[in-house]
């Protein structure tokens, strides 16, 4: 079984063959010993996966920042929510590159707009990032235009200049539509961990396949995402399958720990559950997403008025959340989440 201690500064040799304790989880004895993640960077402030939200994260407080990885026409690995750039670039202020803008299927929906896939990183990197939800941050327009998609080699050569230790968290977006098309994620991003060494990662992925492979490929943490309903693209079982005592047994065959939909944790009606005690049993470690200051994206108890887009009690969500001893929370606000801990 796959188990790794909470809080351990992984230093990768370079063979990537790290020697782990075939332990349970070390619990944190207090909160400070809680993980701070920063989601796609201080998204709350700053236009998400852009170097600019990667640092001020960091400045923050954040123990990881997180890049999710899609990929290039020329197989170079970028920070993107997702590999449609439409709604994160202004691509569509860019004429020559109006014709490209297409249809595709992606995890057995239809998607229109641009792809990274079909541009080079030269030619993605005449693009600038914007804010993805304006109407929910407008402050984050004033950055429009601003900062250049960043790829992971960017990112973590960003984590090694700073003066402490730094995690990355990548999350591998659509891996088995990127392995369909001829460009899988898995081996370019093994190649650059192996070239580059940063001393904390962590992968995530939705899909159990892409870890499974992962596993095979690489010996660093691997955390399964559970999402709050639905399944892994392609796979049988449910989340809800994967979240059992059973389902947790299997994850911990091929990952160290579990990323959790906070419904997951706590459910609508406010009533904890048991899955995080359930996959600490199994020596996994829990990591929850995603906490947000905004009142539409907090539980009814925790909001403050009736304006969706002011900030509620996030301190006290996070209290919360920390009362179930999980090891660490992705969040948009990472001040607010260091504050809290």
């Amino acid at each position: 079984m796959r188990s790794f201690r909470l809080g351990l500064a992984l230093t990768l040799a370079t063979t990537f063959v790290v020697a782990i304790p075939a332990t349970a989880v070390a619990r944190p004895a207090e909160h400070s010993a809680v993980e701070v993640i920063a989601h796609r960077g201080a998204s709350g402030y700053r236009p998400e996966h852009t170097l600019a939200a990667y640092q001020l994260a960091i400045e923050q407080g954040a123990d990881y920042v997180e890049p999710d990885l899609v990929i290039t026409r020329d197989g170079v690995l970028v920070a993107r929510h997702e590999n449609e750039i439409g709604g994160t670039t202004d691509v569509a202020a860019h004429p020559e590159f109006a014709g490209r803008r297409t249809t595709k299927t992606i995890d057995g929906k239809a998607v229109t707009g641009w792809f990274t896939e079909d541009f080079t990183l030269r030619e993605l990197k005449t693009l600038r990032a914007i804010e993805r939800l304006p109407a929910v941050r407008p402050a984050n327009t004033a950055y429009d235009g601003k900062f250049e998609v960043p790829t992971l080699q960017e990112v973590i050569d960003l984590v090694k200049r700073q003066h402490r230790t730094i995690g990355i968290y990548p999350e591998t977006k659509h891996p088995t539509y990127f392995r369909s098309i001829g460009k899988p994620l898995e081996e370019p991003l093994v190649r650059i961990l192996k070239r580059t060494h940063p001393r904390k990662v962590i992968i995530q992925s939705f899909e159990t396949g892409n870890l499974r492979r992962l596993d095979r490929l690489i010996d660093v943490p691997l955390v399964q995402l559970v999402d709050a309903t639905g399944g892994p693209f392609g796979e049988p079982r449910g989340y809800d399958d994967l979240v059992t005592p059973a389902g947790l047994a299997r994850i911990a065959r091929y990952a160290d720990g579990v990323g959790l939909n906070t419904a997951r944790v706590i459910t609508a009606d406010g009533k904890p559950t048991t899955v995080v005690a359930d996959a600490h049993r199994r020596g996994l470690i829990v990591h929850v997403w995603t906490v947000r200051a905004e009142n539409q994206f907090l539980p009814p108890a925790f909001r403050d008025g009736t304006d969706p887009n002011a900030h509620g009690d996030v301190k006290g969500w996070i209290e919360l959340l920390l009362a179930q001893r999980i090891d660490g929370f992705f969040t948009d606000f990472p001040d607010l989440g260091r504050a809290a801990v």
